[in-house]
């Protein structure tokens, strides 16, 4: 065996597991890294579904104050839904029990009353003991520095782009005054 060819196969082997490793951290670096169930109770995989879109998550209710969101959420998705946007919408009863419904009595309130034809997930748990994995890396100081913190009520909205949050807003801020938001994101 020649001098060299062993430092060039270790090398080499070392090569390979870096990029496997780096590899591994950049596939899990994005937000939307979770298996989730649909409102429809399909299995998804939001960043192999949605991470090359700009997505809205959205936890929301159909007995709030700010339901009516429903309405201006609609309008965006249709508005930007073929420039590479989408919005999810994530019932929650974290609040108040505002979100007391099935997943199907839900897909039901949403589709009858403000026609949503976003996709809408399975209802989960956003805050607490028994919050979801995806909550939780959305509000978490390790995976989401800049926008960590409980979700403080419903319709609150985190923007992802290239699997990481962007920008989160509050339930007071509505869908039409994060249009100039998402118009800039789908350019």
């Amino acid at each position: 065996m020649p001098r060299f060819a062993l430092p060039a196969v270790a090398i080499a082997a070392m090569l390979a597991v870096a990029t496997v490793s780096f590899a591994a951290k950049k596939e899990s670096a994005s937000v939307l890294n979770h298996d989730m169930k649909t409102i429809e109770g399909k299995d998804v995989n939001l960043d192999k579904t949605y991470g090359k879109k700009v997505v809205l998550l959205v936890n929301v209710a159909s007995r709030c104050g700010y339901t009516k969101q429903y309405k201006g959420l609609q309008a965006l998705y249709e508005k930007y839904k073929d420039k590479n946007f989408v919005i999810i919408g994530v019932p929650a009863n974290n609040f108040g029990g505002q979100e007391p419904g099935s997943d199907e009595q839900i897909a039901q309130f949403c589709s009858s009353k403000y026609n949503v034809t976003f996709p809408m997930l399975s209802k989960v748990s956003v805050k607490g003991e028994d919050i979801c994995d995806l909550y939780k890396t959305l509000t978490s100081k390790e995976t989401n520095p800049k926008h960590a913190g409980d979700v403080k009520w419903n319709f609150e909205k985190f923007l992802v782009i290239d699997g990481k949050v962007e920008a989160r807003y509050p339930s007071k801020v509505t869908p039409e005054d994060i249009d100039a938001d998402v118009a800039k994101a789908t350019k």
